[in-house]
């Protein structure tokens, strides 16, 4: 897997002289993919458009005949014009499209396991965030953070036959990708050979607002075996289609951009223009009854105004039991300075107690080579949750010393339904030679800030609003 990604990733280099970024990379690298897989798999593919035909050509006759094939296919039905939506070649030079031709045809993927070519591209999809720097972090959730909720979450589908797992916000797919990936886990029992059908067909929903990572996630998914449903779309914006889920893994886009006005849904109790928030509700409203959840949210989505609305609602309805704090700099490098949490609930039963676990305090930050983020920073919190997924495994609070704590509704009431609750003392930041980097620092800043200018534009919308009345 290692070698693969290596020498893909190592044309990007090449191309980059071409004028092609990481994005366009990754996503010329999934049409060529497919059209490589289709030919192993002798899957029908438009005449013009297959993998001997393309390889076959060079020169100008190879970049036309590619330029071609992208705007036959992107007009076919199902999976394949899913794929190849709004497809165009970004190559300039034949002589690197024909070498990463070459590059493709030595592997046979076909052959290798749905670990080995599914990793492999989850590999480039990293090394593109990582390296894009500018905007590409949004679609992608560390990897270890993504297994550590899946295994608390354990979304089995086995022996359900409607049910279904679901990321609103799915970038390139990672929360899906990892829930299947647990499910197939040789540690797993095996799956039904009467349900494996159903579950690679049936089970997988996701929606993207941006077409390039919708097409990766299809993409990504699709080399894992699966044939998902990823609709394109604003997920907040849009009437939500009716159709609910027994497990939502999110971690919606962080920041206010796009959001300058709140979304006008009936469901929406709670009027405001943070997105976070509204997620939050949109999510409580596509579950299932008994359905479990797990989001990331930004520090400010517990603390600023608007937060305690929406929690105070949601926890009339649903048992809000688990609140991870999670170190500093785990977007690192994606989103450096951003603080976030991992809120887990259930729908259909009133919240009692919230435990919230501290993996923030005195540990040290998450730095991309030095102390970059790992399974053991999770190990504790695993052990924490317990084995069931809906939060009720036999649990035990550690005192003020300890990172597991547990907290009555009647203390998040007194706090206005607030949930930035610490007890802790973080040494760390008395530490002079511990502090949080600069970059750090100043987005930190900027999350509390954006916290500021969502409670303005409510004072603001209130104030249009009792304009609006007097007159």
């Amino acid at each position: 897997m290692a070698d693969i990604v290596n020498k893909l990733w190592g044309f990007c280099h090449t191309l980059r002289h071409d004028g092609v970024d990481y994005g366009d990379y990754i996503e010329q690298l999934t049409y060529l993919l497919f059209l490589k897989m289709a030919d192993e798999k002798d899957v029908k593919v438009p005449k013009g458009c297959s993998w001997d035909h393309l390889k076959s050509l060079s020169g100008q006759s190879l970049l036309d005949a590619y330029t071609d094939a992208l705007r036959r296919l992107r007009t076919e039905k199902g999976l394949l014009g899913d794929i190849f939506a709004g497809a165009e070649s970004r190559f300039g030079n034949p002589v690197n499209l024909k070498k990463l031709i070459a590059l493709i045809d030595e592997e046979e993927w076909s052959s290798l396991g749905l670990d080995v070519k599914g990793a492999a591209f989850e590999g480039l999809l990293e090394r593109a965030a990582s390296e894009g720097k500018k905007g590409a972090g949004q679609y992608f959730t560390p990897r270890y953070l993504i297994e550590s909720i899946v295994k608390v979450m354990k979304p089995d589908p086995r022996g359900r036959e409607d049910f279904r797992i679901m990321d609103p916000a799915c970038g390139t797919g990672g929360f899906l990708m990892k829930a299947y990936e647990w499910l197939v886990d040789p540690k797993q029992k095996a799956l039904e050979r009467d349900e494996i059908k159903r579950i690679k067909t049936a089970t997988y929903f996701g929606q993207e607002l941006v077409a390039r990572p919708r097409r990766l996630a299809l993409m990504n998914l699709y080399l894992h075996g699966l044939t998902p449903t990823i609709y394109l779309g604003d997920t907040l914006y849009e009437a939500e289609r009716g159709e609910r889920y027994d497990v939502i893994l999110t971690n919606p886009p962080f920041g206010t951009k796009g959001a300058n006005s709140a979304p006008e849904r009936e469901d929406f109790t709670i009027e405001t223009s943070n997105k976070q928030l509204n997620f939050v509700q949109h999510v409580f409203t596509v579950l299932k009854k008994g359905g479990r959840a797990a989001m990331v949210l930004p520090d400010n989505c517990l603390f600023e105004n608007k937060a305690g609305e929406v929690f105070k609602d949601l926890m009339a309805l649903c048992n809000v039991h688990t609140v991870l704090r999670l170190p500093r700099g785990t977007f690192t490098p994606y989103s450096q300075g951003v603080k976030a949490n991992v809120v887990f609930f259930q729908k259909g039963l009133p919240t009692e107690y919230v435990w919230i676990f501290d993996g923030r305090s005195n540990v040290p930050g998450i730095t991309k080579k030095e102390r970059p983020l790992t399974a053991k920073h999770f190990e504790e919190f695993e052990a924490c949750y317990g084995a069931d997924p809906n939060g009720r495994s036999k649990r035990k609070d550690q005192g003020e010393m300890g990172r597991w704590r547990k907290f009555h509704l009647s203390d998040i009431q007194a706090r206005d339904y607030k949930l930035d609750l610490t007890w802790l003392k973080d040494e760390s930041l008395d530490d002079p030679d511990e502090l949080p980097e600069p970059q750090d620092l100043a987005g930190e800043a900027i999350t509390e800030l954006e916290a500021i200018v969502d409670d303005l534009k409510d004072i603001i919308a209130l104030l249009e609003q009792e304009e609006g009345v007097e007159a």
